[in-house]
C-alpha cells in the first residue's frame, strides 16, 4: 500500500469532523471521495497533506508514518496537491509556473545556473507537460490569462513536475466548463497510465466514474462506503446520505 490510513480521527473545539477514518490505497490507484456538504472531505484532504493534526489515528506514506510530518515534508515524500482554489501563479508565464516546481523539487541550482544542463533539462521538460495539455503555443503567457479548466490542469502538471506520486485533487472541476471537464477527465488518465496514485475529490460521480474503479463515501466524517462505483450508486444508504443531511464540518 502505497497510502494507509489508520483510525485517524480530527475535532475542531468539541464538534467531531473525522470519526475513525481508515483508508488504504495501493499504488496506482485511483480512488473518488465523495460525500454531502459537509460530511468532511476537505478535512480529510487537509489532514493527509498535513495542514490538520489528528488527535488520533496514523497515517503512512511508503510505509513510513507521516502522522505529524510537515506538509512541505511530505511534499518532498511524494505527496502533491491540488486545491479547491486555484493555486497558480498567475502573474507567472505557464513555463515558469512549471520551473518553479521543478526547482523546489531539485533545490536553488537550476535557478542560480539557467543556463546549465539542469536548466535546459527542466525547460524541455516543462514543454513537454504543456504539450500534453495542448497549451505548449502558450508557454510565455501568463497564467491568469487561462480558462478556468486550463487552470486546473496546469495545476495537475504542476503538481506532476514536483515529483508527486500522490496527488490529491480537491474539486479538480470547480469553475470548468462541461466541454473542459472531458479534458480533465482525459488527463487524469493519463496521469492514471504513468503508475501515479489519486484521490479525487468531487461532487460529480459521473465525472469520476469516468476514470475510479473505487469510490468512497464521507458522512458526518466516517466512511459508509466504499466499493466500486457500480456498487455504491446502487447502494441505497448513498441515497440516505445525501437526503438525509449531514452535520460534518
Amino acid at each position: 500500500m502505497i497510502l494507509q490510513v489508520s483510525d485517524i480521527n480530527v475535532s475542531f473545539q468539541k464538534t467531531k469532523v473525522l470519526n475513525n477514518v481508515s483508508l488504504a490505497v495501493s499504488k496506482g490507484e485511483t480512488v473518488g471521495i465523495i460525500g454531502p456538504n459537509g460530511s468532511g472531505k476537505t478535512t480529510f484532504f487537509n489532514t493527509l497533506s498535513g495542514f490538520v493534526t489528528p488527535s488520533s489515528g496514523a497515517i503512512k506514506l511508503n510505509r513510513e508514518d507521516i502522522t505529524r510530518a510537515t506538509p512541505d515534508y511530505r511534499a518532498r515524500l511524494g505527496m502533491g496537491r491540488v486545491f479547491q482554489n486555484f493555486g497558480i501563479f498567475k502573474e507567472m508565464t505557464l513555463l515558469e509556473n512549471l520551473l518553479v516546481a521543478f526547482e523546489a523539487s531539485e533545490g536553488l541550482l537550476a535557478a542560480i545556473l539557467p543556463w546549465g544542463r539542469q536548466a535546459r533539462s527542466n525547460r524541455a521538460k516543462a514543454l513537454e507537460y504543456l504539450e500534453e495539455i495542448q497549451l505548449a503555443s502558450r508557454a510565455n503567457v501568463k497564467a491568469g490569462s487561462l480558462s478556468g479548466g486550463q487552470m486546473r490542469l496546469l495545476e495537475i502538471v504542476r503538481v506532476l513536475a514536483s515529483g508527486a506520486e500522490v496527488l490529491l485533487l480537491d474539486e479538480p472541476t470547480a469553475g470548468v466548463s462541461p466541454r473542459m471537464k472531458e479534458e480533465v477527465a482525459m488527463f487524469i488518465s493519463k496521469v492514471q497510465a504513468l503508475g501515479k496514485t489519486v484521490l479525487v475529490i468531487e461532487h460529480d460521480i459521473t465525472f469520476i466514474q469516468k476514470f475510479c474503479k473505487r469510490i468512497v463515501v464521507l458522512e458526518s466524517g466516517a466512511v459508509v462506503l466504499d466499493d466500486t462505483p457500480d456498487r455504491v450508486c446502487a447502494d441505497e444508504r448513498l441515497q440516505e446520505v445525501y437526503f438525509g443531511g449531514s452535520r460534518g464540518v
